[in-house]
C-alpha cells in the first residue's frame, strides 16, 4: 500500500496552509514508513521542517501518559475501576462519579469557570474540583480534559509524585521513549501560536493554557513528542515491540472494547473506538494538529503530527483531518 491519496490531502493542506507542515508515517507490521513535508513555521519567517522534531502533542498526553500510568495503578490494586472520584479528591463532592466514568468520558462534568485563563494554579484546582456534574453521566460520551486532569491529581495522591513526572517515570522510560518531555528544548520544537504584537512564536512552551497554569499536575496535556517516538509508541500499542512493563496483555486487551458504563461503543478507556464498515480501530487527536490511528486487527497504524494552531488557527483544519482519516481508512481497508 502506498497511500498516495493520504499524502496528495496532507501535500494540498500545506500547499493551501491549512498547516504548516507535517511529520507522518505509515506503520504496517514492523514497516514503518515516515515522511516530512512543508515548514516547521511561517512567521515571522519560512524555516523548512526537518526530521524528528518536537511536536506538543496536545491531548495524546492523555492516552500516551495519563492512562498508562492509571492503568498500572489499577493492575497494581492501588486504586479501583469503581472507586468514587471522591475517594482521592475529597474536595469534589459528587462521589457518584467513579474513575471508570473519568477514563471513558462519561462523567458529564458541568459548568463554567469565569476568567480561567488568569487564575493561578490553587485557584484554578478549587474551580475545576467546584464543577457540578450533569445528569447524563454514565449515559453519554462528552470529551472533556478534566476528566483526565483529575486522573492526574487522583495518581498524584496515590504514590505522592506530580502526574507529569509519574508519566515520565512509568511509561516513557521503561518504554524507551527517548524524545518524549514535558521540558522540550525549543532548539528542536516547532512552534505554535504566533503573537504579531511581539512578532514572536510560543515555542517549547505548551499550547494548552490549563496545561500552562498547572503545570507538573496536568495530566489532560503537556507532552512533546517526535515522529520517531509516537510511531514507537503505536508499535506498542500493536505489540509489535517488547512490553517495556507498562501492560500485560488483558491491559492491551482492554484498550480495544467498549468500556463505558452503557456500552454504546464509543470509547475504550481513553481512546475513540470507531469502525470504518466492520472494521474497528481506535484513534486519538489532539488540539494542536496530531493524529494517532491504531488498526490492532492488521497490526497497522498511522501517525500524523502538524502544529496547525501556527500561526493561528485554521478553521478547515478539523475538516480536512477528517477527510484524511476518511481517506486513509478506504486506503487501507
Amino acid at each position: 500500500m502506498t497511500f498516495e491519496n493520504t499524502k496528495a490531502i496532507i501535500e494540498r493542506m500545506i500547499r493551501e496552509t491549512t498547516i504548516p507542515g507535517a511529520s507522518f508515517s505509515f506503520i504496517t507490521g514492523v514497516n514503518v514508513e515516515d515522511h516530512v513535508e512543508g515548514y516547521r513555521s511561517l512567521k515571522p519567517q519560512q524555516e523548512y521542517l526537518y526530521p524528528n522534531q518536537l511536536y506538543d502533542v496536545a491531548s495524546m498526553t492523555k492516552v500516551m501518559g495519563t492512562l498508562p500510568v492509571i492503568m498500572q495503578l489499577l493492575n497494581q490494586g492501588k486504586i479501583g475501576i469503581d472507586d468514587p472520584v471522591t475517594k482521592y479528591l475529597p474536595e469534589w463532592k459528587h462521589p457518584k462519579i467513579t474513575i471508570r466514568h473519568l477514563l471513558t468520558h462519561t462523567s458529564d462534568i458541568d459548568g463554567y469557570i469565569p476568567n480561567r485563563d488568569e487564575l493561578n494554579m490553587n485557584q484554578l484546582r478549587s474551580a475545576l474540583l467546584g464543577l457540578d456534574v450533569g445528569d447524563e453521566y454514565g449515559k453519554k460520551m462528552k470529551y472533556q480534559d478534566v476528566n483526565y486532569i483529575f486522573l492526574g491529581w487522583i495518581a498524584g495522591v496515590v504514590t505522592g509524585l506530580p502526574i507529569q513526572p509519574l508519566i515520565n517515570q512509568m511509561v516513557l522510560q521503561p518504554l524507551g521513549m527517548i524524545d518524549s518531555t514535558f521540558h522540550p528544548d525549543a532548539r528542536r520544537t516547532v512552534p505554535t501560536t504566533y503573537d504579531e504584537t511581539t512578532g514572536m512564536n510560543r515555542v517549547g512552551k505548551v499550547h494548552d493554557p490549563k496545561a500552562q497554569v498547572l503545570g507538573s499536575d496536568c495530566g489532560s496535556a503537556g507532552l512533546f513528542s517526535s515522529l520517531r517516538d509516537m510511531d514507537h509508541f503505536a508499535q506498542w500499542m500493536l505489540q509489535l515491540t517488547p512490553p517495556g512493563k507498562v501492560y500485560s496483555n488483558d491491559m492491551f486487551d482492554a484498550m480495544y472494547v467498549d468500556q463505558t458504563p452503557m456500552q454504546d461503543g464509543s470509547r475504550s478507556f481513553g481512546w475513540r473506538l470507531d469502525e470504518y464498515e466492520g472494521h474497528p480501530y481506535i484513534w486519538q487527536s489532539g488540539y494542536t494538529g496530531v493524529v494517532m490511528i491504531i488498526v490492532r486487527q492488521k497490526r497497522s497504524a498511522f501517525v500524523f503530527l502538524s502544529n496547525r494552531v501556527h500561526p493561528d488557527v485554521n478553521e478547515h483544519f478539523m475538516e480536512e483531518r477528517n477527510e484524511m482519516m476518511n481517506t486513509y481508512l478506504k486506503e487501507f481497508f
